[in-house]
């Protein structure tokens, strides 16, 4: 179809050019009708003076699909700073069933459940479409950080033989009759490919059969996984993990930058050094008993506190966490082999990267799943691997949903989701 979208209009001025869209919001005065025709880069505003052509357009409903033929004349009032005059409008489809709440409102008033049940309109509301704009370029952003440092993009099976980590709720299926499971992550695989490639990272779902209900939780979320091979210690792969966030940020700044003044963000600036605290250290900041073995949501909101406030810093490294949190992978601290060289990114309070260095010695392997009571069989084709020469090696991985949630300050993962999995929900 040969039409202009709404972002390109002020460039024809004077010309008569043919739009198309979604009838977003029409009003209906007594000597002029408003047609607001609504596309994937904004918003159109047709006036309508004709008897026939607003008697047409009054027979019409919100979200109809309509071509539009009109003159291109400036109003600074208009959206984009100009507006089509004397049009025709001709319907591309039969009069929408209006959805169950008005989008051309600033903000949609359904409660959440009632925007999920009706995703595929909901998110056709600019707020809900411009959280997934933001989502878009952060991903384009984890890829060209990670090409420009040379890393190759896999792509790893979804379904699996045996649970990804040990300790974590799977869900099982059937696989020609043979039970099978969906992937809780690509951590076997992208360490295996490290002794192919060197550096490797990977977006792709992932699935936790574990019965969270909270706003930061989903049963299937978007993962950002990379590993790197030839590392120092787990520094090295903060600085790649540090690095990589700056350029999802500012391609979230380039490619979404409508988006980002639609919802009125301000996006966080990282820190050339983002600072970093032992866990133990993070214990006593956050106020928590020196014996905790974990950081609770309170206590990862009281260090992105104290980061602001002593860093003016959204990110900080907790480093050190204890090897009995850790999965058996996990490489130990060697100077403190009970805390690990492991660590989380929290960002605005929440954790957000979850990484590390990891094992990769083969005999270590054996012992690592001795020492936890985990039997090797379930693990041979990975564990066998690092019998044929592993570097020391690390990686990340980022949750795309809570990443997206915390930039934009939506309250839950959901709204930044398009069709969201969890607990309760298997629809649309």
């Amino acid at each position: 179809m040969q039409r202009i979208l709404s972002s390109q209009l002020p460039a024809h001025v004077g010309e008569t050019v043919t739009i198309a869209g979604w009838i977003h919001r029409r009003r209906l005065l007594k000597s002029v009708a408003f047609l607001i025709v609504r596309d994937a880069a904004g918003l159109t505003q047709v006036v309508v003076t004709d008897a026939a052509v607003r008697g047409q357009v009054e027979a019409l409903t919100e979200e109809t699909v309509v071509e539009v033929v009109g003159t291109v004349v400036a109003n600074a009032t208009a959206p984009a700073g100009v507006e089509l005059t004397g049009p025709t409008v001709r319907p591309l489809g039969p009069p929408a069933v209006p959805p169950p709440f008005d989008l051309y409102r600033p903000a949609l008033a359904a409660t959440l459940p009632t925007q999920l049940d009706h995703a595929p309109v909901a998110l056709r509301h600019p707020t809900r479409s411009a959280a997934l704009r933001v989502s878009a370029a952060a991903v384009a952003g984890f890829r060209a950080a990670l090409d420009a440092r040379d890393f190759t993009e896999i792509h790893t099976p979804k379904v699996v033989a045996s649970s990804t980590e040990s300790g974590a709720n799977v869900f099982a299926l059937d696989w020609f009759g043979r039970p099978a499971y969906l992937a809780q992550s690509p951590q076997f695989y992208k360490q295996l490919m490290v002794g192919v490639f060197e550096r490797v990272y990977e977006v792709g779902p992932v699935f936790r059969a574990e019965p969270h209900d909270t706003v930061r939780h989903l049963a299937q979320y978007t993962s950002l996984d990379a590993e790197l091979g030839f590392v120092a210690d787990h520094r090295d792969v903060m600085a790649v993990l540090r690095d990589t966030l700056a350029v999802m940020l500012g391609t979230v700044a380039d490619r979404a930058g409508g988006a980002v003044s639609a919802l009125g963000l301000d996006l966080p600036e990282v820190p050339a050094e983002i600072p970093a605290v032992h866990f133990t250290e993070a214990l006593t900041i956050a106020g928590a008993p020196a014996d905790e073995p974990d950081l609770a949501p309170a206590h990862e909101r009281a260090l992105g506190e104290w980061a602001r406030a002593e860093h003016g810093s959204e990110f900080l490294f907790v480093t050190g966490y204890p090897m009995a949190k850790r999965p058996f992978y996990t490489h130990p601290d060697p100077a403190r082999p009970a805390y690990s060289n492991g660590f989380d990114l929290l960002f605005r309070g929440v954790e957000l990267v979850t990484g590390g260095q990891r094992l990769h010695r083969y005999d270590d392997y054996l012992a690592a799943l001795a020492a936890r009571g985990e039997p090797v069989e379930p693990y041979a084709g990975y564990v066998d691997a690092f019998r044929h020469g592993m570097p020391p090696h690390g990686g990340f991985a980022i949750g795309l949903e809570r990443f997206v949630a915390r930039v934009v300050g939506a309250a839950n993962v959901r709204e930044v989701t398009a069709f969201p999995r969890d607990l309760h929900r298997l629809t649309p």
